[in-house]
């Protein structure tokens, strides 16, 4: 059996277990989220902050971006510009959005505004599924590993900051990492922010 094919059947069953998740308590967790990210120090004041447009049921991030508007910090969505290799564009509302081939919103830009995955300050990763040492499930296509590899080895948290966000429920016993697997330095959910490093020390 190969390493794809237990890691098919955990995408599915964590697909189903976010889509039982019903209205009140998405909302709920959004919210929760936003505290439990600005538990951590670097959240409150990097620049630019990086994250997603959620899509099928990922946990909402705009409570997020009203606080990180409020004080001054930039949001950035990330942008497919290459086989799995995504770069990042600041965006704020008003700014035009237009879907990629997988139907996810993404920033409408010119080339001189993309950013480098090493240009930003901390990237907030959608996900399937994690666990508390920082291994994460995506959805298979590989964009944020490929994209972050440089990250990959490192033994101490690194620039930019991985930040695993999504709900409680998503959290498994352990996932087996793959070996182009980039780890998380943190996972935030409604309940907890996990220190990933501590957690595997």
């Amino acid at each position: 059996m190969t390493l794809e094919d237990p890691r098919k059947t955990l995408r599915a069953e964590l697909r189903a277990r976010r889509k039982a998740l019903v209205a009140s308590e998405r909302i709920a967790a959004a919210n929760g989220v936003a505290a439990t990210l600005d538990q951590l120090a670097d959240f409150l004041v990097d620049p630019r902050i990086a994250g997603d447009w959620a899509i099928d049921g990922e946990l909402p991030l705009h409570s997020v971006v009203a606080k990180l508007s409020r004080r001054g910090q930039h949001y950035c969505l990330p942008r497919i510009i290459g086989p799995r290799q995504l770069a990042f564009v600041e965006w704020r509302p008003g700014v035009d959005l237009e879907a990629n081939r997988y139907g996810i919103p993404e920033a409408v830009c010119s080339a001189a505004d993309l950013l480098a995955p090493d240009a930003v300050d901390i990237v907030l990763l959608p996900l399937l599924g994690f666990d508390r040492q920082g291994h994460r499930i995506g959805y298979g296509g590989g964009y944020y590993d490929a994209s972050f590899a440089f990250l990959r080895g490192r033994s101490e948290a690194g620039q930019p900051l991985l930040i695993g966000v999504g709900y409680a429920a998503q959290q498994v016993a352990a996932i087996a990492p793959a070996a182009w697997d980039v780890h998380l330095d943190y996972v935030a959910t409604e309940k907890e922010l996990i220190d990933c490093w501590a957690e595997r020390a």
